[in-house]
């Protein structure tokens, strides 16, 4: 293959494949406990497909597992699960406030690990701006390949959506 050949494949293939990432999602690598037990159960490393198209227009559902920049570190990207979104009422756990109504263009996100999770507890409602992409399915290892739930536990429920029977 000629040089010639070579460049024009670089040229071409770089922003093509850049492009892919962009707009439609990417696979990454799951670090540390605050999601367990969803992903990274027994110590095993996950890697899970982050769909960037899901969140385009900033359309996420509660239980959604999404990648963010971290509000205290734009560095740190973050995996957590929407808890809450605008106009809900959020029962914290250990925020400043026992009880938070979500602003507009916000959301609360949660790891599923209570107590071991850098969330929303820390840093109060999240920008839904900081949000990069949803988490769709776990592609690695291959035992664990299936869909990310997208589901809230029971007990962190919004208040405002509890019912009681």
């Amino acid at each position: 293959m000629s040089l010639k050949k070579i460049l024009r494949s670089i040229i071409i293939g770089v922003p093509v494949g850049v492009t892919i990432i962009d707009v439609f999602g990417y696979v990454a690598r799951v670090d540390g406990i605050s999601m367990q037990p969803s992903l990274n159960p027994d110590s095993v490393t996950d890697y899970v497909f982050l769909n960037r198209w899901a969140v385009r227009f900033y359309e996420v559902s509660r239980g959604d597992v999404v990648s963010l920049f971290s509000p205290k570190d734009p560095d740190q990207t973050l995996i957590k699960r929407i808890v809450g979104l605008e106009g809900d009422i959020i029962n914290t756990l250990g925020y400043k406030k026992p009880f938070v109504r979500i602003p507009e263009g916000h959301c609360w996100v949660e790891g599923d690990h209570t107590g071991h999770s850098l969330d929303s507890n820390l840093f109060g409602p999240v920008s839904l701006a900081l949000i990069t992409a949803k988490a769709s399915a776990i592609v690695w290892p291959p035992e664990r390949w299936q869909y990310v739930d997208s589901e809230v536990p029971n007990n962190r429920k919004p208040v405002n959506m509890k019912i009681e029977i």
